[in-house]
């Protein structure tokens, strides 16, 4: 049996989450959680397939639920910093590859890689 790879559109981006990227919109975090809950709201939708994507963030944890699969990963400043997008970008694909799945933005457009 094959599994066949499903590429299935989130949203678009949140373009005005990265008003809330210091020093523009200063937080103590230094992760930039505003800027993480702004770009974090488009990922939860119901997909293509039915499948529901939730995806918040719990302190320094990105947790990522796909139907009834889970996924978590730490925002790492250490690792991926200082660029809060960067941060933010390795902990949603991270938090995907543990739920079974693959996040991607292509122009502007959140996708999930699914099997």
């Amino acid at each position: 049996m094959v599994n066949r790879i499903m590429k299935l559109k989130i949203n678009p981006e949140n373009a005005d989450a990265e008003q809330l990227i210091p020093p523009v919109a200063p937080d103590s975090s230094a992760i930039g959680v505003n800027y993480t809950d702004a770009y974090l709201k488009p990922l939860n939708a119901t997909l293509e397939n039915g499948v529901k994507l939730s995806c918040k963030r719990k302190g320094l944890k990105i947790l990522l639920t796909l139907g009834d699969k889970k996924g978590e990963a730490l925002m790492r400043k250490r690792e991926h910093g200082p660029d809060v997008k960067i941060i933010l970008r390795h902990a949603i694909e991270e938090a995907a590859a543990a739920a079974g799945g693959a996040f991607a933005v292509e122009e502007g457009i959140m996708y999930l890689e699914v099997s």
